[in-house]
């Protein structure tokens, strides 16, 4: 590894090498950062949580949020961009909901993280 390591002793060498090389790659590591900073936005959380609770159009959750609809389309965009939403045509009408359980799963286990006592 290299001279500046622990001494400490509390993980052998090859361990540390094994996880070292365990690490995702550069560009994996770059998607994740980019993926995060879309949940470092209020106004894109509060979308997802009433998205986690029900299919919505723009207007339903301009109203929500309290937001134009044009705001709320530019957040719309880059939370499909990063597939979590997704949309549904209806006619004339486009509805948004979560792209997947994943996406509702890393909101609610954020939110019960935050919540917890210590």
């Amino acid at each position: 590894m290299n001279d500046k390591a622990c001494l400490c002793k509390n993980i052998a060498p090859e361990e540390m090498l094994s996880i070292k090389n365990e690490l995702p790659s550069s560009d994996t590591i770059s998607h994740l950062a980019e993926f995060f900073k879309v949940f470092g936005d209020g106004n894109r959380l509060k979308i997802l949580y009433y998205l986690s609770r029900h299919e919505l159009c723009v207007a339903d959750l301009a109203a929500l949020v309290d937001m134009q609809q044009s705001a709320v389309s530019h957040q719309l965009k880059l939370l499909r961009l990063n597939r979590l939403v997704k949309l549904r045509k209806d006619g004339t009408t486009v509805y948004y909901s979560l792209d997947d359980s994943h996406v509702e799963s890393i909101f609610d286990l954020a939110l019960v993280h935050l919540r917890e006592q210590r």
